[in-house]
Formats: structure tokens, sequence, C-alpha cells
């Protein structure tokens, strides 16, 4: 049997006056599918009784990438410089998030999904990198340029850390696109990577089960342009069979 594997939706509009669509991209689907595991959409329902009726049913969590979370999660007031947030998407993804680190059940955090992961465990966040910190980089510089796949800087990997055995090295190239990032770290994530300039860009848990968070979008890269990520992919599918 293939490993259920949910991926958070996000919430899209076609059409300001048409009801919300709940999905998300293709290249997070593909990335699991080559994994070895089955996706499944998690859809946004305001009701925990059915969120948690179908995380049970699910191996192991992705949290993708999109929109900013509350800040009022982290006990901060919005800057003018927050992006749109989702307030039904940060209710269902802290709750995911949650469960999954207090029961041991595998998650993967991409970009947003790694600022939840953090702020659901007790961490905070830079609500804007250019205003709040001094950035060596524009970390939203894939999005400006259009280009999933275009890489923005190197990032240095904690040699000791369980990533770093995973890909066998310790610096490589990864896309930026992101305008937030980890602050405060959550206690039960320690930081393993970081941007030449200092921002974190990748968290694992402390406490031995699977627990990742990228803020690069590995997704886009594990195909032609760096298939080094499909490693991250294949342990992740493959710990959500344990």
């Amino acid at each position: 049997m293939k490993p259920l594997i949910g991926i958070t939706c996000g919430t899209f509009r076609d059409r300001e006056w048409c009801p919300p669509i709940h999905g998300h991209r293709q290249t997070y689907i593909d990335s699991v599918v080559a994994a070895g595991g089955a996706p499944f959409l998690f859809p946004l329902v305001d009701d925990q009784a059915v969120v948690r009726a179908l995380y049970d049913r699910l191996d192991g969590v992705l949290l993708a990438g999109g929109c900013d979370v509350d800040p009022s999660y982290y006990g901060e007031a919005p800057m003018e410089q927050l992006g749109p947030v989702d307030a039904l998407r940060d209710r269902v993804e802290i709750w995911l998030a949650r469960w999954a680190a207090e029961e041991g059940k595998p998650v993967l955090g991409i970009c947003r999904g790694m600022q939840v992961l953090n702020v659901a465990l007790g961490g905070s966040l830079y609500q804007d990198i250019p205003t709040q910190l001094t950035p060596q980089y524009i970390h939203d510089g894939s999005y400006a340029c259009e280009d999933w796949t275009h890489m923005v800087h190197d990032i240095r990997i904690e040699p000791s850390s369980k990533i770093a055995k995973i890909f066998d090295t310790s610096s490589f190239p990864i896309n930026s696109l992101h305008h937030q990032s980890l602050k405060a770290i959550a206690p039960q994530l320690k930081p393993v990577g970081w941007a030449p300039d200092g921002v974190v860009e990748l968290v694992e848990g402390s406490n031995g089960h699977f627990m990742v968070g990228v803020q690069c979008h590995p997704e886009a890269l594990q195909g032609e342009a760096d298939p080094r990520w499909r490693k991250l992919f294949k342990h992740f599918v493959e710990q959500c069979h344990v």
C-alpha cells in the first residue's frame, strides 16, 4: 500500500462572485507521486471533528506553500507589509501541525508550511524580511523573475543534521519565493540550514520523528532543476511507511 500523504489546500478564486476553490499546484502532487506516495488534497473544513477524521486516515502531512500566517497566532499586530492571510487555512493547518507533532506523524512543511509549523509549536515570524531584517538577498527573487526554478542563493546546512545526511552535502543553491521568515524558533524545532545573510532556511524536529521544514520550494526543483530534492521527498514518504 502506498502511504497516503495529505497536502493542505490553498484557497483560490477564479471570479470574485464565485465560491472559493480549494486546491494546490501540480508540483506538490508530482513530488509525492514520484516519491512513492499517494497524494490527498486536504480540504479546508471549518469543523475540527471532520479535520480530525481525515487526519487520522493519513500516513503523513505535507504543509504546502501559500499566503502569510496571521500574526495574532504569535502575539503580534499585523504590519503594513503583511500579505493576505487565510483564517480558515491557518486554523486547519495549525490543528494538523500540532497533532502531527504530538503523535509523531511525519510532517513536511514547505515555505509557508515551515512557518506554520514553527508558529503552531510556539515560534514566531518576521512579518516582512526587507522591513525587519537587513537581507543580503531578495528572498522573493524567484517570484520576481517569474521562474520557480531560478536559484537565488546557496544554503549552508549543519553537517551533523539529519537533512545533511539525506543530501550528503552541506551546501547547494535554492530558489526563493518568500518575504517572511522564522524569528523565534519553536522549542520542538532546531534550525539546521541558513541563507548567507542568516535567514533560517531549514528546520528539523528535536524529538526523533520526521518533522522537517524547508523555506524554499523543493517541489518545483525536484524535477530537472535539481533532482537532489527527490531524496527529501523519498525519505519523507518512506518514513510514512513506518
